[in-house]
């Protein structure tokens, strides 16, 4: 059986922990295009490697490494894989994330695959966002997971998806999941936070979830059905008020300026830990169609003009400067303190928005703009 060695270092050199998506579905935008963002905030890397699609036969097999080297799965070619540069295939489909982490009780870190090498076996794998969510859950029950939480963001020039994952525990292959495809015309973000909550059980075609989604959270009681609906994000990623104002505002400014006549909708409160604020929605309708400058600048975002700007007041640097060095969060006499974690941050190693256009070929049709350093320079 022939082999072939592939040491899948995707994108990143070290895993993101800190990272910021914004999905714009085509009716969402000005010009049909779908759109999804990606600031990976962590230490530089190379994001444009391009790995050629390639003919394999029966008994190929691709080999999946950790950036030590060490042997993480052998999977099978398919017949034929796809072009991959960056984080867009031949097919424009393209993928981002953000890490949540989520219940430290489902982490199972010592098998299966990580997220970063599960972003490029989908692109080599998918030829249309949807094939790319069963591809994904295919890839991780036959191999397992082996990262805390994750939400993907995918798309091709039709359909946008999110895809909310974390481990079914110790020892256990696979992973607890649920996917929904952001309806036409709306847009959704997530940073770092799990954000799919409430979902139909009923709707194939535009959602999905795991086989173990109930039963893993009734064996740990944290829910049961006397308790109404499952909801994802409060069940398997519970966030604190530190959680929240680190997470949950990035997306409420990402909303609010993308529809500022809803904005007295998307409650502060909420950001700032009050447990008895209402969460900000899953997905919202622009109050005008995005641009691509319109996307590129919504992802360029100090909080100007609000209560939490970085660029003004105690917050500020000198001379308005908004990085703000690590840590985020310090203790002084017992008290607890943190900075805001805007969009926009120093420490973004690259930043990518996916551009699919179904009016063009493939070839022309995706288009990735990619950036480094901080998304505001």
């Amino acid at each position: 059986m022939n082999r072939i060695a592939c040491a899948l270092l995707l994108l990143l050199a070290v895993p993101a922990a800190a990272c910021t998506n914004l999905l714009v579905t085509p009716g969402a935008s000005a010009d049909g295009s779908a759109f999804i963002t990606y600031t990976c905030d962590g230490v530089f890397h190379p994001i444009l490697r391009q790995r050629p699609g390639a003919d394999h036969a029966p008994g190929d097999v691709q080999e999946v490494r950790h950036w030590n080297g060490d042997l993480h799965a052998s999977i099978p070619w398919p017949a034929r894989s796809h072009t991959v540069t960056g984080l867009m295939n031949e097919h424009q489909v393209s993928v981002a994330e953000t890490t949540f982490d989520g219940r430290p009780e489902l982490h199972n870190p010592d098998e299966g695959l990580h997220y970063w090498n599960l972003m490029t076996l989908i692109l080599q794998r998918a030829a249309t966002a949807r094939e790319a969510v069963d591809v994904l859950i295919g890839l991780i029950e036959t191999h397992g997971y082996r990262s805390t939480g994750e939400s993907f963001s995918i798309c091709d020039p039709r359909e946008v998806w999110l895809v909310e994952m974390i481990g079914a525990g110790k020892g256990v292959k696979g992973a607890v999941w649920v996917a929904r495809r952001v309806p036409d015309g709306m847009i959704s973000a997530h940073a770092n936070a799990a954000r799919i909550g409430v979902f139909p059980t009923d709707e194939p075609k535009t959602t999905l979830y795991s086989d173990n989604i109930f039963d893993v959270a009734q064996a740990h009681g944290w829910w049961s059905p006397a308790d109404g609906p499952l909801d994802f994000r409060a069940v398997y990623d519970p966030a604190n008020a530190q959680k929240r104002r680190y997470t949950a505002t990035r997306v409420w400014s990402l909303f609010r300026r993308a529809a500022p006549s809803q904005a007295e909708s998307f409650d502060p409160a909420y950001h700032r830990g009050d447990p008895d604020a209402e969460r900000y929605p899953l997905w919202i309708r622009p109050d005008h169609k995005l641009a691509l400058a319109d996307v590129m600048a919504l992802m360029r975002d100090h909080y100007e003009g609000t209560d939490y700007d970085m660029t003004a007041g105690l917050d500020a640097g000198a001379f308005g400067c908004p990085n703000r060095w690590r840590p985020m969060a310090w203790e002084v006499d017992g008290e607890t303190y943190s900075w805001e974690r805007p969009i926009s941050t120093q420490q973004t190693g690259f930043s990518m928005i996916a551009q699919c256009r179904a009016g063009l070929p493939d070839p022309v049709g995706g288009c990735q703009w990619c950036g480094v350093d901080d998304t505001a320079t």
